[in-house]
């Protein structure tokens, strides 16, 4: 296998690395993220609410729906993303973009069957509930694992990659600002909620493919990979691939505290509104200050990566969250300070998931420069199978959670009830994320100084 720059005609070291991409090319990018947004997080922000008020699944088995169709998903994760990278005919559209293209088709559909609850009797709603998440997982695979490998195929250069990072977060907060302002509203316009769930759904996932068509439409894969991996695809070159790749190890061990923390968040922000201030459709004005004021850190991470790089920018983004997380618990309950100090969490953990995917595309450099063999897509899926496991544990906890607090849908909750909502909201984030410093702060060895070298190392072998 070889690694070529597809948009270098010069000779060897013409470096397509110090290209400058163009704004519309980095706003493309975006798009992809912005499209995504429109079909992943109503999954997250949405679905729980929807198995437990709409289709009357109790609290506990839908946190265990998410914790076995999420492992299910993390599983099927490297095996989606190995038949990626192994795959012989590349064609003009290239390695990663059509299934953008293709896959945004069908996630929309079961994004809209996920909320779609049949007149059956509740074993067959939860078996149906089970079977359909798990589809959306795969779907999703297919979309997002393309998605975040075309990221380290576009640039090598370091801080074209960081750009693409800014773009990619402020495209996925785009998306998580515009849906958790209006998808609430939109829906309790309908009568009957099990009709207007699928109607909305519906109408995001149409934008969702929209927006993966931008992507798709103006993005350009410059770092091509001739001839595939030379070992077969097996079991043992999936696992090979993470156990030589220590970063990759370590960040995934991150994503695990710092993902499950924002999901919980995420998904508990609604309860919140409903049930401790009395308004579920608060949500929308919460999430639109909340989610409007992350985009400061978004704006700002650039900038702070070049001043004090990836990793201790990662870390202070970390702790600005942990801070406002702590504060919020400990004060009595309020709707101003508690949106505020919310906005000051967000602002604090966009950071870090911003910088996230510019190590992502390093990592894919230290694996080619370790084992010879550029595996972007099963790279991508490794890191991307933490998420997963994050995810189900995030949703998980925030079913059972809400049953070990005495959580009961559509009446008045009780003080312990309230309490414990405010708790897993805040104060579980807050720890996650301490154990998230720890483990970039002592274990992540990627330096952006050595991620230069390697570049270096890997142009002179062209």
């Amino acid at each position: 296998m070889s690694t070529v720059f597809a948009a270098d005609p010069a000779p060897k070291g013409q470096e397509t690395k110090k290209e400058k991409l163009s704004l519309k090319e980095k706003v493309s990018y975006g798009m992809g993220d912005f499209g995504n947004g429109f079909m992943f997080d109503l999954g997250q922000l949405y679905l729980l609410k929807f198995l437990t008020d709409v289709a009357g699944i109790s609290a506990a088995a839908a946190g265990t729906i998410f914790l076995v169709s999420k492992l299910f998903n993390a599983v099927m994760d490297p095996l989606v993303g190995s038949s990626i990278d192994y795959r012989k005919n590349i064609g003009r559209r290239g390695k990663f973009r059509p299934y953008l293209l293709f896959g945004s088709l069908a996630l929309a559909v079961v994004t809209v069957l996920l909320f779609i609850s049949p007149s059956v009797p509740p074993a067959g709603k939860l078996a149906y509930a089970y079977a359909i998440y798990m589809m959306w997982g795969v779907a999703y695979s297919f979309t997002n694992i393309p998605y975040g490998s075309l990221g380290a195929a576009i640039t090598q250069n370091a801080e074209e990659r960081t750009s693409l990072a800014t773009f990619r977060q402020i495209g996925s907060l785009g998306a998580l600002l515009i849906t958790s302002v209006i998808v609430m509203p939109l829906i309790v316009q309908f009568d009957r909620a099990e009709v207007g769930y699928p109607v909305v759904m519906g109408i995001m996932s149409v934008i969702g493919i929209i927006g993966f068509f931008i992507c798709y439409r103006n993005t350009k894969e410059r770092i091509v990979v001739k001839g595939g991996p030379k070992e077969k695809l097996s079991f043992k070159s999936i696992i090979k691939t993470f156990v030589t790749n220590k970063p990759l190890l370590t960040l995934i061990l991150m994503t695990i505290f710092s993902i499950s923390a924002y999901n919980i968040k995420s998904a508990l922000l609604v309860y919140f509104a409903e049930y401790n201030l009395g308004n579920v459709t608060l949500v929308a004005n919460m999430s639109f200050i909340i989610i409007g004021s992350s985009f400061l850190g978004v704006i700002l991470m650039p900038k702070l990566v070049a001043r004090f790089g990836k990793k201790r920018t990662a870390m202070l983004g970390f702790g600005i969250c942990i801070a406002a997380d702590l504060l919020n618990f400990f004060i009595p309950t309020n709707i101003y300070s508690f949106t505020i100090l919310s906005a000051i969490a967000f602002i604090g953990i966009s950071i870090p998931n911003g910088i996230t995917w510019a190590l992502v595309s390093d990592i894919i450099d230290y694996g080619e420069w370790v084992s010879g063999e550029r595996k972007e897509a099963t790279t991508y899926s490794l890191f991307n199978f933490s998420r997963k496991l994050a995810q189900s544990l995030a949703g998980f906890l925030s079913g059972m959670s809400l049953t070990l607090v005495g959580y009961v849908p559509n009446v008045a909750q009780s003080a312990g009830t309230l309490l414990g909502i405010k708790g897993m909201l805040t104060l579980y984030p807050a720890v996650a994320l301490t154990i998230a410093v720890l483990i970039i702060g002592f274990m992540y060895k990627l330096t952006d100084e050595k991620h230069a070298q390697i570049i270096k190392d890997l142009e002179a072998k062209i």
